[in-house]
């Protein structure tokens, strides 16, 4: 009896062993997940980056005004693509001030077949031609005909672009309404994304979970990206048509 008592005690223990082993891809996940508890901190108020009158606050990246390839129509901001682009030439704008931890609201609409993106974090320098070069994008696409939502989920509509794939797909068809709600949140250490009023992505911010993450994406040997506590929020221009709506932030302190 004792010996058949020790050999069901060692046979529980080495499988609760087996079992505690994770790959390294699984523990940052896990760790991600057991690091999205509530965070006490203060919030300021509400404030319009967009309110469908006027390109205040905005401009081109690494310029000082707004492309004419920006549009106002329908109290959006809509980027027409040119059918003659010069080489290398891009549209994408971005904000005047700079932000460190926020809530992000906003309405986006995609064409068919279109690609675009919402950066923070961005370092404009003459040393970055793109803001994409620091600044993090989730990802706004059309995931029934863009190419790129067959690359995998992190390159769906709502993804940390690369990195973190959405839980689900609640996008409206392309050439309708989506509003999205994207949190970074350097006090807490984390960050996520609400896609029409549901939570589909969540992710680390500024720790080593962060670090972990990135070095196991595409940026792994991008010098400059994801390194900016402070930087500007950016509408990324992807050769696609797309228009912004709505658009107001929260800053967390």
């Amino acid at each position: 009896m004792k010996k058949l008592l020790l050999c069901l005690i060692t046979g529980t223990v080495l499988f609760a062993c087996k079992e505690e082993k994770k790959t390294p891809s699984e523990t940052v996940e896990k760790e991600v997940m057991m690091n999205t508890g509530e965070t006490t901190y203060e919030s300021g108020e509400w404030v319009v980056l967009f309110d469908g009158s006027s390109f205040d606050g905005w401009k081109g990246y690494m310029a000082d005004e707004v492309p004419g390839t920006w549009t106002l129509k329908d109290s959006a901001m809509v980027f027409n693509p040119p059918k003659d682009r010069p080489k290398g030439e891009s549209y994408n704008l971005v904000t005047e001030n700079d932000y460190t931890s926020f809530v992000l609201s906003l309405e986006w609409k995609i064409a068919e077949g279109g690609n675009s993106g919402v950066f923070w974090g961005v370092k404009e320098d003459p040393e970055y031609s793109q803001p994409y070069e620091t600044g993090p994008e989730i990802q706004v696409l059309d995931n029934q005909r863009h190419p790129d939502a067959k690359n995998g989920l992190t390159h769906q509509a709502g993804a940390l672009y690369d990195m973190v794939a959405p839980e689900k797909d609640v996008t409206k068809p392309a050439g309708e309404w989506n509003t999205m709600v994207i949190t970074v949140d350097r006090k807490a250490e984390r960050g996520s994304v609400e896609l029409n009023g549901e939570l589909v992505t969540e992710f680390p911010v500024a720790n080593e979970l962060w670090n972990v993450m990135v070095s196991k994406s595409k940026f792994a040997d991008w010098e400059g990206f994801g390194k900016q506590a402070t930087g500007k929020i950016g509408l990324q221009d992807h050769g696609d048509k797309v228009a912004y709506r709505n658009i107001k932030i929260k800053e967390l302190k």
